[in-house]
């Protein structure tokens, strides 16, 4: 009876210890990425973006362009573009992107300017057509650009 205490005394430390050690790396982590968050919320751009995980690149590259940094949020963008689904959604982003300097560039004094960004952007939608061709947002903008 005494040794059968004695194993579930141990089993109750080591799941005590494991508890501790999985709430301290949790807590490590949150903390990580409680930084990262405001990091991109004050649209800093650190000098190792390239060393953050892709989906807060991305989340970068967002927060840049909602604060009017096209030009960075571009480049980041860019960074993102490749096959996986979040290369997809960087490159339509960044489509997105081109056409709105399309548009400002054509109502303000430089409308020739305008259509180089169009026609950039009208090839990334179908960049995310030929690997989504059911992506209908792509699809829509892209008939737009045409028009």
């Amino acid at each position: 009876m005494r040794f059968a205490s004695r194993g579930i005394t141990r089993t109750v430390w080591c799941l005590l210890v494991a508890s501790a050690v999985a709430a301290a790396i949790d807590g490590a982590l949150w903390w990580r990425d409680r930084q990262r968050n405001a990091l991109i919320a004050s649209g800093a751009v650190p000098s190792d973006a390239k060393n953050l995980p892709p989906p807060l690149q991305f989340a970068q590259a967002h927060a840049l362009a909602a604060s009017g940094a096209d030009d960075a949020a571009l480049a980041q963008y860019g960074a993102l573009q490749g096959d996986s689904p979040l290369g997809q959604a960087a490159r339509y982003n960044s489509a997105n992107l081109l056409m709105r300097q399309a548009v400002a560039l054509r109502e303000a004094e430089k409308p020739g300017q305008a259509l180089a960004l169009i026609e950039l952007a009208k090839e990334h939608y179908r960049d995310v057509l030929r690997r989504e061709p059911s992506h209908w947002n792509a699809r829509y903008n892209l008939e737009r650009g045409q028009r």
